[in-house]
């Protein structure tokens, strides 16, 4: 049965974490729907939070069946007291001994195969790259090293390899955005071609990517069942790019951006008649 609530906050994402809090849900298993955008106000003066719909999956509530009028003009007739019957005596049963079952063999679980990687050529692209990632670790009290290559499409390829890699990571990869950002700064700033440079670590873009596809058509699934449109959480253009190339076939379903920097979301909507996406 689909249900909902509406919650506030001074923010969006707070008056969403307080209605996932309240539900104890995840964010892929409710959709949501920003019915007013916060305000703030002149000296906090007319301010005023944002206001969310949050909709979600509930149990039917149960009920009792009315009694019909029949039942409840006549009256039951009395029945006469039964003679007391002395159950006989219960026949004690010993239960027979449970086996024990023996856990199954748990399997051993493969190690990833690690790559070879060619060492950087002297004075090349992909040792400027590595001699810059290097100090920028260290500076972050990391461990890691990078290793870079140059592959068929001419993109510089960076892996990130060492311990501890979750928090060059960050939270939806947010840490890693930063790396690959700066790494691309500093080795474009002096002009000439522009080279593309993509900042890696334990596979975390593609298994990233999976997810994103995954999302992107779940979310299709119930935009398709209630007709109603889905405001994704807020991402960085390359995400929202991955979301829009997942639904472009997809029938009765159509996409587009919403909001600014750094909180722009992508709505998933219903439209019988399909119309391209432009993302900016």
């Amino acid at each position: 049965m689909e249900k909902f609530i509406i919650t506030t906050g001074k923010t969006v994402e707070l008056a969403e974490e307080a209605a996932l809090k309240e539900l104890n849900l995840d964010r892929d298993s409710v959709s949501v729907e920003i019915l007013d955008m916060p305000k703030n106000g002149f000296l906090g003066i007319g301010a005023q939070p944002a206001r969310i719909k949050v909709t979600y999956e509930g149990p039917a509530e149960d009920y009792a069946p009315a009694l019909s009028s029949a039942s409840r003009s006549k009256p039951k007739k009395p029945t006469a007291p039964k003679a007391d019957v002395k159950p006989a005596p219960a026949k004690e049963v010993k239960p027979a001994p449970k086996a024990e079952a023996k856990p199954a063999p748990k399997a051993e679980a493969k190690p990833a195969p690690k790559k070879d990687y060619a060492p950087a050529a002297a004075g090349s692209v992909e040792e400027q790259v590595e001699v810059f990632l290097k100090g920028l670790l260290e500076h972050m009290g990391s461990t890691a090293v990078p290793h870079a290559w140059k592959d068929e499409e001419n993109i510089y390829r960076v892996d990130l390899v060492g311990e501890n890699l979750g928090a060059l990571i960050g939270r939806r990869g947010d840490t890693l955005d930063a790396i690959q950002h700066l790494t691309n700064y500093a080795i474009n700033h002096g002009g000439g071609k522009r080279l593309r440079i993509n900042v890696d670590a334990e596979n975390y873009r593609a298994k990233r990517e999976e997810a994103l596809q995954q999302l992107a058509r779940k979310v299709a699934g119930k935009v398709k069942k209630y007709r109603r449109n889905i405001t994704l959480e807020p991402m960085n253009a390359y995400e929202r790019h991955i979301i829009h190339a997942a639904l472009q076939e997809e029938a009765e379903i159509t996409t587009f951006s919403t909001g600014t920097e750094p909180n722009r979301r992508i709505v998933v909507a219903y439209s019988q008649y399909k119309t391209a996406f432009t993302e900016d």
